[in-house]
């Protein structure tokens, strides 16, 4: 995928998210319009929201019939890493700790969070020091 196209504008990520979520992993474009939330768009602009997602790489059509199947090129999770990534290193000079930071003090976080986020950091495999 081209730098130009990381990122999803948040129209395209609600119709990639309907697409994540699709039980087979793939569907057609009425599959999608099915499982989109109210107020619903028009069928033609959910086909040129998948045209465009296919034509920037995010998504496969597959022609079945008469219809087209679209599948992820991407895991949600690959571009989750991608988008949080690209935050660290234009917001935060690439500094994970700087990130972390950041939310932290201005998410109100309970004691149960918090002790949620120890355990966490707590299981996270270390790395060696002479690294």
């Amino acid at each position: 995928m081209k730098d130009k196209q990381r990122q999803l504008t948040k129209a395209e990520t609600q119709v990639m998210n309907i697409v994540w979520d699709l039980p087979e992993g793939e569907g057609t474009v009425q599959d999608i319009l099915d499982r989109y939330p109210e107020p619903k768009p028009a069928y033609t602009t959910l086909l040129t929201f998948t045209k465009i997602l296919t034509e920037k790489g995010f998504l496969l059509a597959t022609r079945v019939g008469k219809a087209n199947r679209f599948s992820p090129t991407i895991s949600r999770e690959d571009y989750q890493e991608r988008v949080v990534n690209d935050v660290k290193d234009t917001f935060f000079g690439g500094s994970f700790t700087s990130l972390v930071s950041f939310f932290a003090r201005r998410e109100h976080l309970t004691e149960d969070e918090i002790a949620e986020l120890k355990a966490l950091i707590d299981s996270v495999p270390r790395g060696k020091a002479d690294c």
